[in-house]
């Protein structure tokens, strides 16, 4: 007995000395697997935008919770999960990494690089699902986002902080007004991040290519979940930019952000849901669609003063059926916008381009985040076109209409043939300021419609040769001052003669 007293109590002392600590792990079990979705169940605490860890390595993302079972989409090869493979909750959320280094650089809807041109080492990581900054914490949107495109600097005015839908029926230019406006940030101190969902590999890597020969990767990121990517990717990819261009804003930056397209962006949800089967609505779309696309744009903002003074400007890119804006998706997202510039496909196979239609275009911010400088000369010019657009249906009577409405008519012609404007050629300020000064005061009036592009090549070429001061001036401050005004006069005077 002495003896087991003996070892019992050199156990207790061994034991005694060891300090055990207890780790809890969730653990659940795979239902099924479908299509890049799992089926879960035995995850009775896991949260919605929790990940989870396979047995196999493979990561998921928590994106529905029922009574019994949880879905998860995969963010990897489906094709090696197993039904029946154990699956344990990992207690954090999905975030992305974040760094100044990730400029210049296209990545995937993880944050990880796939141009091949190595890792980005980077010790922070945002949330990709983030609630948007509460109205206390913003401020008016009243300073310009510069396109460089004349029918919307000047017509369709976009501020910083604003989301401004682009909608369009397929091959109209949408994708051209979203890289010339990129293109046009090389002096404007912007960050661009462009998402691209849903897209050819090759259409992006093209679009990549314009952005490096131009200089304009120096200030760009490229997010994209290309047509061959899982739905699963396609809808995480503009969570993932937002979240980029969140890290740019919070350090007092401006972000300027492109989400190419939603429309594909909504279809990638819808085939997820469906998998999951979520009871379906109108156009087979889920009830939540909505929310969808409401929680990622709202986070789109111009934060105040107090808070860094950063901001997002969104330029989001919805496709149109037959130019039809009262279908399920389109309609949604205008209602969530400060405005759409629609394109339009008639105007675009006429030789319109960018093909906006002005009077179903609008900027619900305006001329409060235009410069001085273009609001002065805008105003008569959105006049003309007014006039222009009432009477042109008319224009096959010539004969019969008087002088006054044939004056209106042809001045509303060359306003319209100024409007027009080559692809990848974004205008500067000051000279969308010259020309139009001179389309609205009636110079171009007798200039005929196929040489109104070599007087403003000409005018241009003048102003920079005689004048380089004006347009540095209004560059620089954004006003067409009276001596300015002065100069412009003369020169344009001798160009028309």
């Amino acid at each position: 007995m002495k003896v087991i007293d003996e070892y019992i109590n050199t156990v207790k002392k061994e034991l005694s000395k060891t300090k055990i600590s207890l780790k809890q792990e969730e653990i659940g079990i795979v239902n099924e697997i479908k299509d890049g979705v799992a089926i879960l169940s035995g995850l009775d605490n896991v949260s919605y935008g929790e990940l989870i860890e396979f047995s196999s390595g493979i990561v998921g993302y928590v994106i529905d919770l029922t009574e019994n079972e949880v879905g998860a989409i995969i963010l990897g090869d489906y094709l090696k999960i197993k039904a029946g493979e154990e699956v344990k909750a990992m207690g954090v959320k999905l975030s992305v990494p974040v760094d100044d280094k990730v400029i210049g650089r296209v990545v995937d809807a993880l944050g990880t690089p796939i141009d091949g041109e190595g890792k980005i080492k980077s010790t922070k990581r945002y949330p990709v699902e983030r609630i948007a900054v509460g109205v206390i914490k913003r401020r008016a949107v009243n300073q310009p986002v510069q396109t460089g495109i004349k029918a919307i600097d000047a017509l369709i005015p976009i501020g910083r902080g604003q989301r401004e839908l682009i909608i369009g029926d397929r091959g109209t230019g949408k994708t051209t007004i979203a890289i010339d406006t990129i293109l046009n940030q090389k002096n404007e101190n912007m960050i661009c991040v462009y998402c691209s969902i849903g897209q050819k590999t090759s259409k992006t890597a093209s679009l990549v290519h314009l952005l490096k020969s131009r200089g304009a990767m120096d200030y760009t990121v490229v997010v994209s979940a290309s047509a061959s990517d899982p739905a699963s990717m396609q809808y995480l990819a503009p969570y993932s930019a937002t979240a980029i261009a969140e890290y740019f804003m919070d350090k007092g930056k401006d972000v300027l952000i492109i989400y190419d397209d939603l429309t594909k962006h909504a279809w990638s949800y819808r085939q997820i849901s469906l998998i999951l089967r979520r009871p379906a609505g109108r156009e087979a779309y889920p009830g939540d669609v909505f929310y969808l696309h409401s929680r990622l744009l709202e986070r789109s903002c111009r934060m105040s003063e107090k808070y860094g003074g950063g901001s997002i400007t969104a330029l989001p890119v919805i496709e149109t059926l037959e130019g039809d804006l009262s279908t399920y998706i389109p309609t949604k997202v205008i209602s969530i916008n400060d405005g759409q510039i629609f394109l339009e496909a008639d105007l675009f196979n006429a030789g319109i381009r960018p093909a906006i239609n002005v009077g179903l275009s609008v900027s619900r911010v305006g001329g409060t985040a235009q410069t001085k400088a273009m609001k002065s000369v805008a105003g008569r010019l959105k006049l003309d076109l007014a006039k222009y657009n009432a009477l042109a249906a008319f224009s096959q009577f010539e004969g019969e209409l008087d002088e006054e409405t044939k004056k209106l008519l042809k001045r509303g012609a060359k306003v319209t043939q100024v409007l027009k404007q080559k692809k990848g050629q974004p205008s500067s300020l000051a000279s969308q300021v010259a020309i139009i000064w001179a389309a609205t005061n009636g110079y171009l009036d007798e200039v005929d419609n196929d040489k109104v592009s070599e007087f403003e090549e000409k005018l241009l070429e003048d102003l920079r040769l005689k004048a380089p001061k004006v347009l540095s001036s209004i560059e620089k401050t954004k006003v067409l001052s009276d001596d300015d005004l002065k100069v412009l006069e003369k020169i344009v005077k001798e160009v028309a003669i």
